[in-house]
């Protein structure tokens, strides 16, 4: 890591320490932004950063800000420019996460997106494992908070606001003990982990819930459903899925940028299957790691190496 770190701020490169915000700013008042969570894997054999479904991160985030009413102020090939470059200059060698921000920056009292100018910035961190846990497998409780309706908050969209929601199931499930909660749809079915995609196994078929279940249709979510069909010869359901499959489940996994692919052992107090990570969750846990590294050739499709990566045209406005 470099001596200074670098953010892209109000259209250019700065210093992380001048990358501010008055305290009025409207995304600070109301939420109103959007954002992304991008991770950058480390293969110290090869001596690169790969950088995982850029891409696919910066066209949901065009979406949500679209959702939110907040004009993108670079293209998708520009901002995925910026992230390398980003990450270079902060000589980041060690795995990376890469969080821009596309907000509404009135300093003016009141909650409309109309007559509101929108800016855009990006900075890393260092970032190891989300779970402590790995694999030994978390113990999750069934949260009493609800997921946000899409016609609420937008559940589809990375909306800043929103995760207020993210906020109180996670805090109250490790203030109670655990180490992270399952939410449900206002209706009671299964959606997501607090902010994770979730899947269940049993009797051999692999589950997810649906987007119509309010969840965040995680781009991890999608490649872990391509590479488990092509590779292991496991075909993901979505389906409706009711809170007490969750107790008679085989095998539950959480699956997410920041999660990666974890095994959940416990839910409620409850042991799921052996009580261990099983063998469907280690199959895609350790297959993800090696797809994400730069160790399957096949899905290098899906990376980005940084310090490989010549002539990127930043795109200034």
């Amino acid at each position: 890591m470099a001596d200074k770190q670098f953010a892209f701020f109000e259209g250019k490169f700065v210093d992380i320490n001048d990358a501010k915000i008055s305290i009025k700013t409207h995304v600070i008042q109301y939420g109103t932004g959007v954002f992304e969570g991008i991770r950058g894997y480390w293969n110290e054999k090869e001596g690169e950063m790969y950088l995982f479904r850029l891409r696919e991160h910066f066209e949901r985030m065009i979406d949500s800000m679209k959702i939110m009413r907040i004009e993108p102020l670079h293209t998708v090939d520009e901002m995925c420019d910026m992230a390398v470059e980003l990450v270079k200059m902060n000589g980041d060698k060690t795995d990376v996460y890469v969080r821009p921000l596309a907000y509404k920056n009135s300093t003016a009292i009141g909650p409309g997106l109309h007559n509101n100018p929108s800016e855009f910035c990006m900075y890393t961190v260092p970032f190891g494992a989300y779970f402590k846990s790995g694999d030994e497998g978390l113990r999750v409780m069934v949260s009493s908070w609800r997921r946000i309706e899409d016609n609420a908050i937008p559940a589809r969209a990375k909306v800043t606001g929103a995760y207020a929601n993210t906020a109180q199931s996670k805090t109250d499930a490790v203030l109670y003990g655990f180490d992270d909660a399952i939410v449900l749809s206002e209706d009671g079915h299964i959606s997501e982990g607090s902010a994770m995609n979730i899947f269940l196994v049993k009797n051999g078929e692999l589950m997810t819930t649906l987007p119509s279940d309010n969840i965040l249709v995680g781009i991890t979510l999608g490649s872990v459903m391509e590479f488990a069909k092509e590779e292991l010869g496991i075909v993901a359901t979505k389906r409706k899925i009711d809170r007490t499959e969750l107790y008679s489940a085989d095998e539950i996994f959480f699956c997410g940028t920041g999660a990666e692919v974890t095994p959940v052992v416990e839910v409620d107090k409850r042991p799921i299957g052996t009580g261990k990570m099983g063998p469907t969750c280690k199959a895609i846990k350790d297959l993800y790691y090696k797809i994400t590294h730069g160790e399957v050739e096949k899905y290098h499709k899906w990376l980005t190496p940084v310090y490989a990566k010549k002539g990127s045209k930043i795109g200034a406005r």
